[in-house]
């Protein structure tokens, strides 16, 4: 098989609780900050994940806690769409071949990310931010703790 593990249902796979460790690269700057928790997907009452995301970030040595929550509701065909929890769309994700590409534009800057899955247990993201306020990498490396 290649290099990208093929899933043939996006929602079936997320769902459970993951380990999830992020760097976060000012390109600008050169900082370097350190995201490490857990993303847990569970079920939501109308259908697809609630995706609950904590842990803590230290960015230029100051740890805090930090969190999100997104929706992960069920499209075409085992894809997905994902939103923000206030329901505004983020970005469809289709990981049917084991990679997919989204992009997001906020304000004047625009978020481009690559999801690959390596196997049952592990997955990534890398978010690549531009424009005139940010200049970022993201990279997240995902690893399954356990299954619903």
């Amino acid at each position: 098989m290649g290099e990208f593990w093929p899933v043939p249902d996006t929602l079936a796979y997320l769902a459970g609780r993951w380990r999830a460790e992020r760097t976060v690269r000012d390109l600008a700057s050169g900082d370097e900050g350190r995201f490490a928790g857990t993303v847990e997907f569970g079920p939501l009452e109308d259908g697809g994940l609630l995706c609950r995301e904590s842990g803590d970030f230290t960015w230029r040595g100051v740890t805090r806690p930090a969190g999100r929550t997104l929706r992960f509701l069920p499209g075409p065909d085992g894809t997905a769409d994902v939103r923000f929890a206030d329901g505004r769309f983020f970005h469809g994700l289709d990981l049917r071949s084991g990679r997919h590409f989204a992009d997001h534009p906020c304000s004047a800057d625009l978020y481009r990310g690559e999801f690959t899955v390596r196997d049952a247990g592990h997955w990534r993201t890398v978010w690549r931010v531009r424009g005139p306020a940010k200049d970022l990498e993201l990279v997240t490396d995902h690893a399954r703790v356990d299954r619903p």
